[in-house]
């Protein structure tokens, strides 16, 4: 069972900066790949960026050039980091984590809120 602890969100000024961390602990050899996803009130959750565990990245392209998706395996950690927030970034943001092998499991942190002011 893998458990995930965000951290890293707050209130910042539009065009301003944070990073959230999200560590793993708990079956984390078996980690296929990490990511960071986000829900704005009234919207769905959606994909933000993902690194498998090879370090192949993938970002949403509404965020692609201001933010980075990063990851430390010796921590078990994956870093987002925020650059030239928008208040449209304004979500709570999910560390989500994949496992397994033939059959694969999602798991879920409990999220951070990032707010971004105008």
């Amino acid at each position: 069972q893998v458990q995930l602890v965000e951290s890293g969100g707050g209130l910042v000024q539009a065009g301003g900066s944070l990073r959230l961390s999200c560590v793993a602990s708990g079956g984390v050899f078996r980690l296929n790949a990490m990511g960071w996803y986000r829900q704005a009130p009234g919207k769905q959750r959606e994909r933000v960026a993902v690194i498998t565990s090879g370090g192949t990245a993938n970002l949403a392209d509404s965020v692609k050039g201001r933010f980075t998706i990063s990851g430390d395996n010796a921590k078990n950690t994956v870093y987002l980091d925020m650059n030239s927030l928008k208040p449209e970034d304004t979500a709570v943001y999910y560390c989500n984590a994949i496992s397994g092998g033939s059959i694969l499991t999602s798991y879920w942190g409990k999220g951070t809120l990032v707010t971004v002011s105008s």
